[in-house]
């Protein structure tokens, strides 16, 4: 072989090693959605100090990535309660669109999502990418009957069954929902079953693990209160536990996957911090349980460290620059406890409520998006947004194409990202309050609340209950509730009829493009 034909193979080696670099480098971004449980503004402390409150606990991990990235003053969750959020998120889909509507709430009830709609999972997974879920489901599982391995369980409200086989997921959790991996707590830290699972097998806490009754007596032995129902669970159920399990978990998953041809999605629902508060003792090496002035503020500390762990398993991993972390929560912060109030932490912020109220401390959420190749660091932006929006926004950034009668409520955010949206075409908002069948629509500065008469099981009966202007009083004063002032009736019933409108005619609220 002459020198000429040496060296013509040598440039094509390199040259195609040249395309193959660039090749990986250009590919799709990974993606990684972190969804707090409980977390309001006021518990973020980048968020505290846009109104200048006193900060009782720095949260510097989520900080950063609202000084890298893009952080959200205007974003909701897509309900005040986490189960009816839960399935927005997944879905793209307002509530009303779903047969129950009000929430699935038991473990063991029976999934609103079908096998057919969209989900995150599914969106992801048709886009090749390798998919993930680690956390809180709260979507209904199904499990089998104990005495019929080939029947499912049925749920009994407020009543104690103890014939299930809870040693498996049978149906609908996230392998059904277009999840390849999953490290599942069907309920939450707060409800049966009290255990844990990872690809739908049960993950047994200790060698010594059993399937017990976990009760009120079990729970008062390990310094907790019990929240919901009494259930099955592991018998050696142990909340404080279950973070660090889900952040080692998530961590691995991306050190597993990091380096592989197809890009990741992983969909982390965090225990933090839900109830009972019962904080890690330490975490990656910090101290966590004990360290703040109250149980409730260590559940965010060490939420805030699980989000430290991502984003150092990413920079080690040399993936950081081209992953799109998106962080928010699923409705509101929680109700001040004794110990937060005299320490003056108020999850709330400046706002009004909590979780499960239609005021804006109930359903305002942080919501930050880093991602450094496409955003630029440390942006504000306004825009209202919500939780349901997450869908056509990654799907976006996948290339994966859906229809229009496809997460109807879902709105990409890609070119407010990226500074490339010249008009926000979304008009106005729609939000569900919480369990007293409040709902909300919100156009530009003004607000309705809108009572849904409980008995009516049409939810058609529905009746303004306050108006404000969020421009002129956003802490929402009731000096300042304009619902039954003569001068703003017009406006009421504008908004009402806009809402009825919207609901009923189920028209799509989203936008994909």
């Amino acid at each position: 072989m002459n020198s000429l034909k040496i060296i013509a193979i040598f440039v094509l080696v390199i040259a195609s090693t040249t395309v193959k670099s660039q090749s990986k480098e250009n590919s799709k971004p990974n993606v990684i959605v972190v969804l707090a449980d409980d977390i309001g503004v006021g518990d973020i402390s980048h968020y505290r100090r846009l109104h200048k409150g006193k900060v009782v606990l720095e949260t510097p991990n989520i900080d950063k990535l609202a000084s890298e990235g893009m952080y959200f003053t205007s974003a909701h969750a897509p309900a005040a309660l986490c189960a009816t959020s839960r399935y927005s998120i997944m879905t793209g889909n307002n509530n009303y669109r779903s047969p129950l509507p009000w929430g699935v709430w038991s473990g063991y009830a029976q999934s609103v999502i079908s096998k057919e709609q969209p989900t995150l999972g599914r969106v992801m997974k048709k886009a090749n990418y390798h998919t993930a879920f680690i956390g809180k489901w709260h979507l209904g599982t199904s499990f089998a009957k104990k005495s019929d391995p080939n029947e499912l369980f049925a749920a009994t409200r407020n009543k104690t069954s103890l014939n299930i086989d809870i040693t498996k997921i049978k149906d609908f959790g996230p392998k059904q929902s277009g999840f390849d991996y999953s490290v599942t707590l069907p309920s939450g830290i707060q409800n049966e079953p009290y255990a844990i699972y990872e690809n739908d097998q049960w993950l047994p806490l200790k060698k010594s693990s059993e399937i017990a009754l976990i009760d009120k007596v079990y729970m008062e032995s390990i310094g907790a209160v019990l929240d919901k129902k009494e259930g099955l669970g592991d018998s050696n159920w142990q909340p404080s536990e279950i973070g660090p399990i889900l952040a080692n978990k998530a961590v691995e998953f991306i050190a597993n996957n990091a380096k592989k041809e197809n890009p990741f999605f992983m969909y982390y629902c965090s225990q933090a911090v839900h109830t009972p508060h019962l904080a890690a003792a330490e975490l990656d090496g910090v101290k966590i349980a004990g360290t703040t002035p109250s149980r409730h503020m260590d559940m965010i500390k060490e939420l805030d460290v699980q989000v430290g762990m991502l984003v150092k398993e990413l920079k080690k991993q040399g993936v950081y620059d081209n992953t799109l972390l998106i962080f928010t929560s699923d409705n509101g912060g929680l109700h001040t406890d004794g110990d937060s109030w005299n320490a003056h932490h108020y999850p709330s912020d400046i706002y009004r409520g909590c979780k499960n109220d239609p005021y804006e401390g109930g359903h305002r959420v942080p919501f930050i998006a880093s991602w450094p190749k496409q955003i630029k660091e440390g942006q504000n932006n306004n825009t209202p947004i919500l939780g349901t929006d997450i869908l056509a926004t990654i799907a976006a950034v996948a290339n994966s194409k859906l229809a229009e009668n496809e997460a109807m409520d879902s709105y990409n955010l890609v070119p407010l990202f990226t500074n490339k949206e010249k008009k926000h075409t979304r008009g106005h908002i729609l939000i569900q309050g919480g369990s007293q069948r409040e709902v909300v629509i919100i156009e530009k500065d003004w607000k309705l609340i809108i009572q849904i008469d409980k008995k009516d099981k049409t939810n058609m009966k529905r009746t303004p209950i306050a108006l404000f202007n969020l421009k002129t009083n956003d802490t929402e004063d009731e000096r300042f509730n304009y619902v039954a002032v003569k001068k703003y009736r017009k406006k009421v019933a504008y908004l009402l009829r806009k809402y009825n409108e919207t609901r009923d005619s189920k028209v799509v609220t989203g936008s994909h493009i």
